[in-house]
């Protein structure tokens, strides 16, 4: 999980080692949040379409930057609306559940509702199924 992303980074010399299966980026929230520049997302998205990784955008942040211009989006509904109309979000090979059998009865099976066919977090079914969760200041 690289959230919040507070900076440029890359996972590049990570994803080529078959055991993470999946990043999640977001920014941070709330009061004080420092920016996130979608350049930086884009940078992430890159290196796991790179690796056939699975990517999801869940969540611009408070303070968002795109183009040069810092946008300021104190409500979560809105960013995560943001970071899915963003198209960042892409599915890469299908989680293997490191080496275990999962029976079809055993998976999550997610719940939408009426507002979540927008939301940054709709890759659900890949979210939390095999996944290695690194956050920036772990690598």
């Amino acid at each position: 999980m690289c959230a919040p992303l507070i900076g440029p980074m890359s996972l590049e010399k990570y994803l080529g080692c078959g055991q993470i299966q999946q990043v999640i980026c977001g920014g941070e929230n709330y009061d004080g949040a420092r920016p996130c520049d979608f350049e930086w997302v884009k940078g992430l998205r890159r290196e796991c379409e790179a690796w056939d990784i699975t990517f999801c955008f869940i969540e611009t942040g408070t303070r968002f930057i795109k183009d040069g211009r810092m946008y300021h989006m104190p409500k979560k509904a809105v960013q995560s609306r943001m970071a899915f109309k963003s198209g960042m979000s892409r599915a890469g090979k299908e989680l293997d559940g490191w080496g275990m059998e999962i029976p079809k009865g055993a998976l999550y099976v997610p719940h939408f509702r009426e507002r979540c066919g927008g939301c940054g977090s709709s890759l659900s079914p890949y979210i939390g199924y095999g996944s290695a969760m690194i956050t920036a200041a772990g690598i």
